[in-house]
C-alpha cells in the first residue's frame, strides 16, 4: 500500500512539474473564470475596487454547488499565492556586525472543499513549491526553488452532528478526522492567509511549528461559546516531521487537546488552548518527534471595532525532556511569553497600520530560540558560531508594518519593519544578538 501510494505521489508530483506554467495561468486569472454573485466578505470594511476583486472574493473556484442534490452540494477549488523579501542587518555576540537578504515563494497551494452526502464534508490542500533559500543550512548540491508536489496540508473528513441526529442543545456538533492545524495561541488559530503581520510570532511559531497532526476532533458551538477536544498522534509522517503522507499513523504516542472560546461582547473575545505531549520516545529523530514539547497553554483576548483592534496573548509551557525529542538539558524546562498586537485602520478598508511586540524566555540557557525567518538563516560561518545556535534564554522584538489591502486579505501588500534582541548565555557565546529586518510581501487566495 505504501509503495503504491509513494509511486501515485510520484507520478502526481510529475504531472504537477509538467503542468505548473497552466496551472500558474489558472491561479492569476481565476477571477476571470466565473460570474457567480458576490457573497459578504469577511471584512465589511472592504471597498470594491472593481470588477476583477468582485470575482476574486466571491470563490471564483466553485465548480458545483447544488443543495438539492442528495449525493453531492458543493464542490470548490481553493489556491493561495505569497510572495515575501526581506533584508537584515545585525550584530552578533562578539559586536560583528552582519547583514543578508532574502526572496521566497513563501507559499503555493492548491486544494478543494466539498458537501457531499448531506451531512459530510472535505477539505484538503496540496504545497506545491519548495523555495529552500531560507534554509539554516544549505542541501547537498545547493540551496534552490522547486515546483512541483511537495506535501500535504490540512486535509479533514467532518460529519455534521447536529444535522445528522437533529441535536436542537447546542448550535454546532462535528466530529473531524485526518490531518489537523495545530492551533495554539491567536496566530496560529488565523489562517496564514489573513496574518496581519508578514510571519507569526516566533513564540507562537515555537509551539506551533507548522505542526499538522493527524487525529480525531469533536467541535461544538452553543451561545457564545465554543469548544473542541482532540486526540492528535504524534507520529511525524517523515523522519524530519515533514507532511509527504496524506495522513500519518499512529505508530508512537498521543498528544490531548483542549480549546474553549468565549465571546463575552460582539467586539470582545476571550479563547483558551491547551495540549498535553503524552509521548514516550527515546529522543531518536523520527519517535514521537512532531511535538518538540511536553506541554503548553495559551489564553488569548481579542477587542475589534470598526476603527482598530488589540490582540494580546499569553502563553506558558514546558519543554519536556529526551522522550519529547528534546535531548540537551539546557533546551528543557519551562518556557513562558507574550504578545501584543494593536492595529488601526488609516484608510478605511484599504490602508493599515499594525505592531506586534513580542517577549519570550524560559529557565534554561537555550530553552527559546529566534524564528527561521530570516534570523535563524544561515549569514556565515562566523556568525553562526556567534549567536549560540540561534537559542538564548529571553528573546523580544518589535515589528511596525503597513498593509495595503487591494481587494481585501484576497489580494494584499504587506512592508514592516522588525527588531529583535537574543540573549544568549553560555561558554563563549554569552551576550546579545540584536537584528533589524526590513519587510514586504505579497499575498493572494481564493
Amino acid at each position: 500500500m505504501i509503495q503504491n501510494t509513494s509511486q501515485l505521489m510520484k507520478r502526481f508530483s510529475h504531472t504537477l512539474r509538467t503542468a505548473l506554467p497552466a496551472v500558474i495561468f489558472i491561479v492569476i486569472n481565476a477571477p476571470t473564470m466565473a460570474d457567480e454573485r458576490p457573497k459578504v466578505a469577511s471584512s465589511s470594511k472592504t471597498k470594491s475596487s472593481g470588477d476583477w476583486c468582485k470575482r476574486l472574493s466571491k470563490k471564483p473556484g466553485s465548480i458545483y454547488r447544488d443543495t438539492d442534490n442528495p449525493i453531492i452540494q458543493k464542490f470548490v477549488l481553493t489556491g493561495r499565492l505569497q510572495w515575501q523579501a526581506a533584508y537584515l542587518t545585525g550584530e552578533d555576540t562578539n559586536g560583528y556586525g552582519f547583514s543578508d537578504y532574502h526572496t521566497e515563494v513563501r507559499r503555493f497551494r492548491l486544494g478543494f472543499r466539498t458537501k457531499f452526502l448531506n451531512y459530510f464534508s472535505m477539505s484538503a490542500d496540496v504545497n506545491l513549491v519548495d523555495d529552500a533559500s531560507n534554509l539554516i543550512t544549505p542541501w547537498p548540491g545547493g540551496q534552490k526553488l522547486g515546483w512541483g508536489y511537495e506535501d500535504f496540508d490540512v486535509s479533514l473528513l467532518a460529519f455534521d452532528i447536529k444535522k445528522a441526529f437533529g441535536v436542537d442543545a447546542v448550535d454546532k456538533l462535528s466530529l473531524k478526522y485526518g490531518r489537523h492545524k495545530l492551533a495554539i495561541g491567536t496566530e496560529s488559530w488565523e489562517s496564514s492567509k489573513r496574518l496581519l503581520t508578514l510571519e507569526r510570532s516566533a513564540i507562537a511559531d515555537k509551539i506551533y511549528g507548522g505542526a499538522l497532526p493527524t487525529g480525531v476532533s469533536i467541535g461544538l458551538e452553543k451561545g457564545d461559546w465554543d469548544l473542541t477536544a482532540a486526540l492528535y498522534s504524534t507520529d511525524a509522517a517523515t523522519p524530519l516531521g515533514g507532511n509527504t503522507e496524506f495522513l500519518g499513523g499512529w505508530n508512537d504516542g498521543l498528544a490531548y487537546y483542549v480549546s474553549a472560546g468565549y465571546r463575552a461582547t460582539k467586539n470582545f473575545k476571550l479563547r483558551f488552548d491547551y495540549i498535553y505531549n503524552n509521548a514516550e520516545g527515546n529522543g531518536l529523530v523520527g519517535d514521537d518527534s512532531l511535538f518538540r514539547f511536553n506541554w503548553a497553554s495559551s489564553l488569548a483576548a481579542e477587542y475589534e471595532n470598526d476603527q482598530w483592534g488589540m490582540i494580546t496573548n499569553l502563553f506558558y509551557g514546558d519543554n519536556g525532556d529526551i522522550s519529547n525529542g528534546v535531548l540537551r538539558s539546557n533546551r528543557q524546562g519551562e518556557f513562558w511569553g507574550a504578545v501584543v498586537i494593536p492595529y488601526y485602520w488609516l484608510v478605511e478598508g484599504k490602508l493599515q497600520g499594525v505592531v506586534r511586540y513580542q517577549y519570550q524566555g524560559s529557565s534554561e540557557s537555550q530553552g527559546i530560540r529566534v524564528d527561521r525567518r530570516y534570523t535563524r538563516s544561515d549569514h556565515g560561518s562566523v556568525v553562526n558560531a556567534a549567536i549560540n545556535r540561534r537559542r538564548g534564554n529571553e528573546h523580544q522584538s518589535i515589528y511596525a508594518g503597513v498593509n495595503y489591502y487591494a481587494c481585501d486579505h484576497n489580494l494584499k501588500f504587506q512592508t514592516g519593519l522588525e527588531h529583535e534582541w537574543l540573549n544568549t548565555p553560555g561558554v563563549g557565546t554569552q551576550g546579545e544578538v540584536s537584528t533589524l529586518t526590513y519587510w514586504f510581501g505579497v499575498s493572494s487566495y481564493f
